[in-house]
C-alpha cells in the first residue's frame, strides 16, 4: 500500500453530495436493450427504458490527464481517495417508484453515507456506500444505494476459490447468455466506464492478476432485475438487494437465475459451472 489509511480522514467525506442530470435519450434506450439481450424496436419519447438505464445516466466525465493506471478518475473528489488499488461494484440496494421513459429528464443527486473497514481473505477491504435519488418531474423514481469496495492488490486474487464450491443450486427460472469482450465493451461504453478490467486483458491479467476481462457487476445486477420483472408480470421489484460473490469472467456462458420464495425471488447470476457471482432478493 503506497499510502496509509486513515479511515478518520476518509469519513471526513460523509455527508458529501453532488447532483447530476441527463435525458433519457431513444438511442441510448436502443443500445441498452439490445446489451442486455432484449428487442431493440424503435422507442419513442414516453416509452419505458430498461430499469436500470439510470447507470448509464450523467456518469462523470474527466480528462485523460486526470484518469488513473487502472482507468478510473484519479481518487479523491466527490469520493474519498481510498489509497486501495483495486475498486469493484460490491452491491447495493434499489426501490423502483416509477419508470424512466424516453424524454425523460433525471436529476441524480448522490451523498456519501458511510466508509468502513473490514479484513477479508485478499487484506484490508474498505467499503465505501453512496445513496443516490433519481428525480423526475413526476417525482422521484429511484433510491438506491450503492457500495463501492476498494481492496489491496494482491498476488492471488480473490477469484481464487480457497476450497471445492458447493454444488451449484437449482433454479425454476434460467436464461443464459455468452459473456464475451463485445457484451462487456458495450456496456462500458454505455456507462461511459474506462475501468480498463473490463475490456484490456493485458492489463488485468498481467497488472491485477485475474484470468481474464470482468463482467460488471451493475450489468449483472441489470439482468437480474429484468428477469425478476418478466417473472412479476413486466412490474420491477418494489426492492431489490443484491451483492457480488466472486468475479464473473469473459469467455463462456453464464446463466441469470430466479426461484420463488415465499416473500419474492431469490435471484443470481453464475459462470458457466452453475456457481452464483451475484446474488439478489427481490419483493413486491
Amino acid at each position: 500500500m503506497s499510502e496509509q489509511l486513515d479511515l478518520e480522514h476518509l469519513r471526513q467525506w460523509i455527508g458529501r453530495t453532488t447532483e447530476a442530470s441527463d435525458i433519457v435519450s431513444a438511442q441510448l434506450v436502443k443500445g441498452l436493450r439490445a446489451t442486455l439481450f432484449q428487442e431493440i424496436g424503435e422507442p419513442k419519447t414516453g416509452d419505458a427504458a430498461p430499469f436500470t438505464v439510470h447507470w448509464c445516466l450523467a456518469q462523470p466525465v474527466f480528462p485523460m490527464s486526470q484518469l488513473g493506471p487502472d482507468g478510473h478518475p484519479t481518487r479523491g473528489g466527490f469520493l474519498p481517495p481510498v489509497p486501495l488499488p483495486r475498486r469493484m461494484w460490491a452491491g447495493g440496494e434499489l426501490e423502483f417508484l416509477d419508470t424512466l421513459r424516453v424524454g425523460d429528464e433525471p436529476k441524480r443527486t448522490s451523498r456519501i453515507s458511510d466508509v468502513s473497514l473490514k479484513s477479508g481473505s485478499s487484506g484490508t477491504l474498505c467499503f465505501v456506500s453512496v445513496q443516490h435519488e433519481v428525480t423526475t418531474p413526476r417525482g422521484l423514481a429511484i433510491r438506491e444505494r450503492q457500495d463501492i469496495v476498494y481492496r489491496e492488490m494482491t498476488n492471488t486474487p480473490a477469484a481464487a476459490p480457497a476450497k471445492a464450491p458447493p454444488s451449484p443450486p437449482v433454479a425454476k427460472h434460467r436464461e443464459s447468455h455468452m459473456a464475451d469482450p463485445v457484451l462487456l465493451f458495450r456496456y462500458s461504453a454505455l456507462t461511459f466506464n474506462g475501468h480498463r478490467i473490463h475490456y484490456d486483458r493485458d492489463y488485468v491479467t498481467k497488472v491485477e492478476g485475474y484470468p481474464g476481462l470482468i463482467f460488471h457487476g451493475p450489468l449483472q445486477a441489470a439482468f437480474i432485475i429484468e428477469l425478476a420483472a418478466k417473472l412479476h408480470g413486466g412490474k420491477p421489484p418494489k426492492k431489490f438487494s443484491y451483492r457480488g460473490v466472486q468475479p464473473l469472467f469473459e469467455g463462456s456462458e453464464f446463466s441469470v437465475n430466479a426461484n420463488e420464495n415465499g416473500e419474492g425471488l431469490e435471484l443470481w447470476t453464475a459462470n458457466a459451472e452453475g456457481q452464483p457471482t451475484m446474488k439478489g432478493m427481490a419483493t413486491w
